[in-house]
């Protein structure tokens, strides 16, 4: 059976090509979909990717993942700072979790330093751009690969 992980984005990573691209860079969300899957595909793994601009759908995506996902690879975009709801949702999920951050976020404003997703997260990767995404799949294949 393939191992699946579900990639859920949060807020404004729509925007992304034209949003700050001195900060976030030219990629757009669909480029970084097209790669992260092509890596996976790479691993023997697949991918559902999905974004919302709600907090509350991101939290019932995590709600209904378990059992139908084996990892989640999460980019809460701005909620990563603010949202308990989302790291109740993670904590009760009872699967792996990875942090992703395009840009350095301990590099950044000081609000940004915290994250609740961490409190949930196996890892964080930031500061890498899309490729970020990848690195997180990497990870991902071998923490599942160490799981079976």
């Amino acid at each position: 059976m393939v191992a699946k992980i579900l990639v859920l984005n949060g807020p404004n990573l729509n925007l992304l090509g034209t949003r700050e691209p001195d900060v976030y860079g030219h990629e757009t969300l669909a480029g970084i979909e097209a790669a992260t899957r092509k890596r996976a595909k790479g691993l023997g793994l697949t991918v559902e990717f999905r974004q919302t601009n709600t907090e509350g759908e991101l939290v019932d995506w995590v709600q209904q993942a378990k059992g139908d996902a084996d990892l989640l690879l999460v980019n809460a975009g701005a909620y990563t700072h603010t949202s308990v709801a989302l790291l109740d949702a993670l904590k009760a999920s009872d699967l792996p979790v990875i942090e992703v951050h395009l840009s350095n976020i301990h590099q950044r404003e000081e609000f940004r330093h915290h994250s609740y997703v961490s409190k949930a997260a196996l890892g964080m990767i930031c500061g890498f751009g899309g490729f970020g995404y990848e690195m997180a799949i990497e990870a991902a294949a071998g923490i599942l690969k160490n799981k079976a």
